[in-house]
């Protein structure tokens, strides 16, 4: 990384390290009341908070989870730029699919989510004496945790806490973990309160509409892990449930980049406090491309093919200084701001979000010239115009993953610098677009036309309607509206494309469905020998 550093974004010490609990799920005495085993929690409700404070911290890190569902696609690469972000090969591997058991992100999503599962069991367990909204949001953040680990490592260890803490933890594949799942949205469902869409930090906790949507995201995913077909009755409940969440106020919304700020808006389900949206700033900025927060770290990119998804050149991403598209992009493309008070994302205004030392860096993907707040062209530490590009070369113009310069890929910004340059406290990790787009594919799975649902959205976002919608344009669609959300891994292996080839994937791993899961630790292996290490690895 950047001075060969991890630079890990405000997150708290504990989010980084996670509890060192992992299969074994062994737990401190601290944590709780302990007499030969677990005797429940003294306060369950702190034991909550912490909970949602852990999870901000995981889903905010730049590594671990996020990078494990966006690095290893089409979506995001981390190119070696001179000595930054080499890393010994830990971002590269994710992205040409070459990683293997001793990944520390791996491990380290292992040890995360298995241990939120085992704070949420031990907050659920009948001695705790949870009350309604303790079993509510601990049901919601167990089946979380456990659908985390069954979608990345295909089997979950679950610890009965009313076992000795020397038993060794069950271990669930398949229909048995997803019953689990299952079972504890609708326990979560059930007491869980209704919260309407606008209220703002209010949908930092759960709700009925995010155990809702969380529960639809299994259903549709649900025939992955049982190696089966979609089932149209497990099609017909996640249009059932997207209803329900629609029925509780949320909606499609227009001002694509403004969903992305701390203001309230109609789509986010349920977002997260924490002040780690830096890390989407600033990896894509290079380091000179604002003042604020000391610069970028340069970091992220995307390939050129997932940028060329959207209608535009493909070749400039330009607006004016209100935000309105110059290069026939959409919306979602975003662009460059040539000079003067830089746009919000809805065309027509100049605010600058209220910084007083302005920042001119665009929205959504950055290419070619980028400019300061005044209209002078930047450069990069060498002198050289700040110009990002399309392809990753080398010296000779050659495609290279490990001799890059410092312009080197389009670089990508959902949340943005203007906006509280990191401590935005505002991470969406549900919202109604993706709702949307999952009643849509659950209708075109079950034999329905999803065409008018998919053009009602890209008619909001200023793209041209489609003819029809196979799986294909779906996948798109979801790519376009979704990219950097941690959801393009999932949706790949579900519509059958993580697979595939793309620049710089190791050619003997195109076509190799085994990387579809991330292999078991095998110091895990060694803890419990119930898992079974995943076929490949």
């Amino acid at each position: 990384m950047k001075r060969n550093q991890f630079k890990i974004y405000f997150l708290t010490i504990a989010s980084v390290i996670g509890l060192t609990a992992c299969t074994n799920l062994e737990i401190e005495e601290t944590d709780s009341i302990i007499s030969e085993g677990f005797q429940g929690l003294a306060d369950p409700t702190s034991t909550v908070d912490e909970l949602y404070n852990r999870v901000g911290g995981q889903y905010g890190d730049q590594a671990n989870f996020f990078a494990l569902q966006e690095v290893t696609t089409d979506a995001a690469l981390v190119p070696t730029r001179g000595t930054d972000w080499g890393d010994n090969g830990l971002w590269r591997v994710l992205h040409n699919h070459s990683w293997n058991g001793e990944h520390a992100f791996i491990g380290t999503v292992w040890n995360q989510f298995n241990a939120n599962q085992l704070i949420a069991s031990q907050v659920l367990d009948s001695r705790s004496n949870p009350t309604a909204n303790n079993i509510g949001d601990a049901s919601f953040m167990r089946a979380y945790s456990m659908w985390v680990i069954l979608d990345n490592y295909g089997q979950v260890p679950f610890r009965d806490t009313s076992l000795p803490s020397s038993a060794l933890p069950e271990v669930l594949t398949g229909q048995a973990a997803l019953d689990i799942i299952l079972a504890d949205l609708d326990q979560a469902i059930a007491n869980l309160p209704t919260k309407s869409a606008g209220t703002g930090a209010e949908l930092n906790r759960a709700s009925k509409a995010a155990a809702r949507h969380l529960k639809a995201k299994v259903l549709l995913n649900k025939h992955i892990y049982l190696g089966t077909s979609p089932d149209s009755a497990d099609m017909a409940q996640v249009i059932s449930l997207v209803d329900a969440i629609a029925a509780d106020g949320f909606a499609l919304q227009a001002g694509y980049f403004d969903l992305f700020r701390q203001e309230a808006d109609n789509e986010t389900i349920w977002s997260l406090t924490s002040l780690a949206t830096g890390n989407r700033i600033f990896n894509g900025l290079h380091y000179n491309s604002t003042a604020i927060g000391g610069g970028g770290w340069n970091g992220f990119s995307t390939l050129a093919e997932f940028y060329d998804l959207y209608e535009g050149d493909p070749n400039s991403n330009r607006v004016d200084v209100n935000g309105n598209p110059l290069d026939g992009q959409e919306e979602r493309r975003g662009g460059v701001p040539p000079a003067g008070k830089p746009f919000t994302g809805e065309p027509g205004t100049t605010d600058n979000g209220g910084l007083e030392d302005g920042s001119n860096v665009g929205f959504g993907y950055l290419i070619g010239q980028q400019f300061a707040l005044d209209g002078t062209p930047l450069k990069d530490r060498a002198g050289a115009p700040l110009t990002f590009k399309r392809d990753f070369v080398d010296g000779t113009g050659a495609p290279s993953f490990i001799n890059n310069d410092e312009t080197t890929g389009i670089r990508v910004q959902k949340y943005n610098v203007r906006y509280g340059g990191g401590f935005v406290g505002h991470e969406i990790v549900f919202r109604y677009s993706d709702a949307h787009l999952m009643k849509a594919e659950a209708m075109l799975r079950s034999g329905q036309d999803p065409t008018a649902m998919v053009n009602e959205l890209r008619t909001l976002r200023g793209a041209n309607p489609l003819t029809s919608v196979g799986e294909s344009q779906l996948l798109d669609e979801r790519g376009r509206e979704l990219y950097q959300e941690v959801w393009r891994r999932n949706d790949m292996i579900r519509f059958g494309q993580f697979n595939r080839d793309w620049l710089f994937k190791e050619s003997n791993e195109i076509g190799n469905t085994a990387r579809n899961l991330f292999p078991i630790p095998p110091t895990q292996l060694l803890a419990n020998p119930n898992l079974v290490q995943n076929p490949g690895y």
